[in-house]
């Protein structure tokens, strides 16, 4: 039994806050887990950054309502299930995922929580767990479930070490350089055969 993990931001949907740093403005709020290894730090000073401007969750949110998947994503999603049992583990938000999730098919999401005032202020988040993608490949391997993991940024390098294939897929090539031992793919042509590659199964195109 194989399972697929993926993360989201990156490798099958534009980078949240990037996207939301173009519309705004602010170089700061481009850094992201491409940059900055440890997630608790980049999520405070996001926060900050936000705090200092007087930005809303809904203003994020009007963002995002204008983003798309990545050309190619929804199509290579539903090439996965058809091969694998799918899951997204993404250190999103749910009250960021919900309009990009419909345009995939609604695959299943592990992510996060944000806390939010009345008045539509991010006052903190709310982690599922620490560690949470490595844990969840954990979880779904006492399960017996064979795990082949693919994302791009340094959080998702626990998941890629924990899994019994892992897949670097549109990484920056600092996290190639410092993670040798996993395939790095640019394309989603490319990352079929890499899942096709990592499958004990006699899977095909």
């Amino acid at each position: 039994m194989e399972l697929a993990c993926l993360d989201l931001e990156g490798v099958l949907i534009p980078e949240i806050w990037i996207a939301f740093a173009e519309e705004t403005g602010i170089e700061e709020l481009k850094a992201t887990t491409r940059d900055i290894p440890d997630y608790d730090v980049l999520m405070k000073q996001r926060l900050r950054i936000l705090d200092e401007h007087g930005l809303t969750l809904p203003q994020i949110q009007d963002t995002i309502s204008r983003l798309s998947p990545l050309e190619g994503a929804a199509d290579f999603i539903n090439w996965l299930r058809e091969r694998f049992q799918v899951v997204i583990l993404s250190d999103t938000f749910y009250e960021f995922a919900q309009p990009l999730m419909r345009q995939l098919g609604f695959p299943t999401l592990l992510c996060h929580k944000l806390e939010v005032d009345e008045n539509g202020r991010i006052t903190d988040y709310t982690l599922r767990q620490r560690d949470p993608k490595r844990q969840s490949v954990r979880a779904f391997q006492l399960l017996n479930y064979r795990v082949i993991a693919a994302g791009d940024s340094y959080n998702d390098t626990t998941m890629l070490k924990q899994a019994e294939a892992g897949i670097l897929f549109h990484a920056p090539d600092n996290v190639i350089a410092e993670f040798p031992q996993f395939p790095a793919v640019h394309t989603f042509a490319e990352l079929k055969q890499e899942f096709l590659k990592a499958s004990n199964r006699n899977l095909s195109l």
